[in-house]
This record gives structure tokens, C-alpha cells and sequence, in this order.
């Protein structure tokens, strides 16, 4: 088994194939029977894991099992303290409350490729970077949550998934990881397969003491 971990191009889909003769991970990796763990949206940029892996691709992808993310945002206008607490203690979306974040303002992220296209500024406004730290993947998520405290959304790059970073990666380029360490990440209580062996002992512990429980005539 092989998981990989690429850097999604802007405007990239994250899928091998578009009827519509968009980007997708095709243009760019070449391993066969590698399938997306989770998802990226085409407008935004970074870290996505690819693997052959069924049951780990399900482990990452699955809400339930509450991976940490990392995205580098950078929004329109300058973020206040006031904001950047509201996303810390969750904010309401139409599908719900989210749960606690990490927030903090950062410095534009050094090293940081140009977006082609660029970000388009508006000159009388000013822009700012918050790194975002959140554990649930609900469709769109960093850009409502940046929204719904004032400041949409304009570029957007996922930094880390668990411990896997971008580091190192150029867009378009993608490295093997080693997958012990994401499978570290999930408990294993619930995950082992009951024994037939002890169900079948079970069951039968419990017709006897049906049986045993019958009053007579």
C-alpha cells in the first residue's frame, strides 16, 4: 500500500477525469490506483493525500474521525482580534454551529508561490493572513467560517493534514509519505473485527439460558 501527499494546484479538480476539459490530478500524477483521500475544493490550494490504501483513504476522509487540518487564509481587509475569537469559539453557518478552532494572524506565509491567476486587491482595502486549525470537513467550510466574522475569503491553501505537511512540495509535485504515521492518528477501539468464534459461543450461552429459563408444565 502507497499514500502520497500532492500539492493541488489552483483551479486543479480533485478527481482524474472532467468531461468538461478542466485540470484534474490526471495532469499531474502518473501512479495508477491512487484515489483522493478526501477533498479540495478548485478553487483553493495545498495539501491533499493520495493512496491506494481503501480502509486508510476512508479513515482520512470520514467526518466522524475528526482529523486536524491546517489552512493559511488570507482575507479581505484587516482581521480584528474580535473576529479572529469568534472563529476560535465557533460560529453559526445554515448547517449549524462549528466547533472550536485554532486561529492566529500570521505574516504572508514565507516562501509562498504566486497564484496563477493572482488574487485580485482592491487598493483602498487592505488584506490579511489568520492560520486556521479546524477538525470538521463540511463542504466550504474555511471560507463561511471567514465570512460569517467579515472578512470572505481570498486565497486559500491547505497547509497540513495531521502531520503531513506541504513542505517541500512546489505546486504540481507530490512525495511519498510513510502511512504508520496517519494510522497513528486513529483510535483503535471500534476498528478490530469481532472474533466469529466468540460470537458463535456468545449466541449460544445465550440459547441456553433461554432455554434453561422455560418454566415447565
Amino acid at each position: 500500500m502507497s499514500t502520497f501527499r500532492f500539492n493541488k494546484p489552483y483551479q486543479v479538480l480533485t478527481q482524474f477525469s472532467d468531461g468538461a476539459g478542466r485540470q484534474t490530478l490526471a495532469d499531474f500524477v502518473s501512479i495508477a490506483d491512487v484515489y483522493p483521500a478526501g477533498r479540495l475544493d478548485r478553487d483553493s490550494e495545498g495539501l491533499l493525500l493520495l493512496t491506494d490504501d481503501g480502509p486508510l483513504q476512508n479513515r482520512i476522509s470520514h467526518p466522524d474521525h475528526k482529523l486536524k487540518k491546517i489552512y493559511w487564509v488570507q482575507v479581505d481587509g484587516d482581521i480584528t482580534q474580535e473576529a479572529i475569537q469568534r472563529l476560535r469559539e465557533g460560529v453559526e453557518l445554515n448547517d449549524g454551529m462549528t466547533l472550536p478552532a485554532k486561529a492566529e494572524r500570521m505574516a504572508e506565509p514565507g516562501g509562498l508561490w504566486p497564484r496563477s491567476p493572482p488574487v485580485r486587491f482592491r487598493a483602498e482595502i487592505p488584506t490579511s493572513w489568520i492560520s486556521l486549525e479546524i477538525s470538521e470537513g463540511r463542504n466550504r467550510q474555511v471560507r463561511r467560517m471567514t465570512a460569517a466574522v467579515g472578512f470572505p475569503t481570498l486565497r486559500l491553501v491547505r497547509y497540513a493534514i495531521g502531520p503531513i505537511t506541504l513542505d517541500g512540495l512546489k505546486p504540481g509535485e507530490y512525495g511519498e509519505v510513510d502511512e504508520q504515521g496517519l494510522w497513528a492518528l486513529f483510535p483503535k477501539k471500534g476498528t478490530q473485527r469481532r472474533n466469529p468464534a466468540n460470537k458463535s459461543r456468545s449466541s449460544t450461552r445465550k440459547r441456553n439460558v433461554n432455554k434453561g429459563s422455560k418454566r415447565k408444565p
